[in-house]
């Protein structure tokens, strides 16, 4: 009798255990587009932030060289590889956009089709991301040659001191320069041969504009710089400090910064084993660096800029927070 009346409850068991999975399906449901549909909205929102990222430096850095060009072009060719299915449309919010506005403002949009959401009655989700990226000249940082030149040198030794974008020039230190840009020693001040005082790690030195900064006396190069540190430094474009006063001697002289001049690194020869390149005159015992002056936008966090600082070819881009 017991035999019977357990196989007679089968069928009633069955049943409730139907009646269980029909509840239970669309929370189940809505767990998988939790993990699913979700997850490809997350994915979908970081692709259209890297695409909003990209447009927006992009822009900038055209805008920064003093010729926006088509921002609204720049802005789709930037952000559709960004989108694995290349489904992205970018806007850029900021209008008018010129050189002189300052920064730039991008928006990226898709639409995400949904796998599972749609049994709770979400069929598509809008996704966006946004990018704002500023720009302007340098106005302090972290100088990776600590060596400085003057403003009247600038101007005389480049024939007035504007980029240039291939034209080579050797700048000499101011013993060998030949022009009236020092005084009876001819150096700027007496012992000061244009070398920065470091004051952090390395072969490096913080400097800011109308900052006041210590010379390191004496021709040969600082004593935290390697031959491997200037190595690192053939053919690239570095930031060049440029001062427009000076004062004491020897140990105690100094520079007051002007501004951030981009130079371009094609040769060098200082005291010692420092030298890189035999053409040109930076050679012998000529101490001189050699290269050209040019517009560059850097993209590195190692400077900061303003509208307000000298522009000598040379400006700063970076993304906003």
């Amino acid at each position: 009798m017991q035999g019977i009346t357990h196989a007679l409850s089968r069928p009633r068991e069955r049943g409730a255990v139907n009646v269980m999975v029909a509840l239970l399906i669309i929370p189940l449901i809505g767990f998988a587009a939790i993990a699913v549909d979700v997850a490809s909205v997350w994915a979908d929102r970081q692709q259209l932030q890297t695409g909003a990222d990209a447009a927006a430096l992009g822009i900038a850095q055209d805008c920064a060289k003093n010729d926006c060009g088509v921002p609204a072009t720049t802005a789709q060719d930037l952000a559709t590889p960004n989108k694995n299915d290349s489904e992205v449309t970018a806007t850029v919010v900021t209008s008018p956009l010129t050189p002189a506005t300052g920064s730039v403002t991008v928006e990226t949009a898709s639409l995400r089709e949904h796998w599972f959401a749609p049994v709770l009655g979400f069929d598509q989700s809008d996704v966006g991301a946004s990018a704002t990226a500023s720009w302007g000249v340098p106005s302090g940082g972290v100088s990776v040659l600590p060596l400085a030149f003057s403003w009247c040198e600038f101007q005389l030794q480049t024939g007035g001191g504007l980029p240039s974008t291939t034209v080579e020039h050797t700048i000499f230190f101011t013993k060998a320069s030949k022009t009236e840009c020092t005084g009876p020693s001819n150096n700027v001040v007496p012992g000061g041969f244009g070398w920065l005082e470091d004051d952090i790690d390395g072969c490096t030195t913080s400097t800011s504009v109308d900052d006041i900064v210590d010379s390191s006396t004496g021709a040969s190069v600082p004593s935290d710089c390697s031959t491997a540190d200037f190595a690192a430094l053939q053919g690239r474009t570095v930031l060049l400090p440029i001062f427009d006063d000076a004062g004491d001697v020897g140990g105690n002289a100094w520079y007051r910064l002007y501004g951030y001049a981009a130079f371009t690194i094609t040769g060098y020869h200082f005291v010692g084993q420092f030298s890189w390149s035999n053409t040109g005159e930076c050679k012998g015992g000529k101490q001189c660096v050699q290269g050209y002056f040019t517009e560059f936008v850097d993209l590195d966090d190692a400077f900061e800029y303003s509208t307000t600082a000298p522009s000598l070819g040379a400006s700063v881009v970076a993304l906003e927070p």
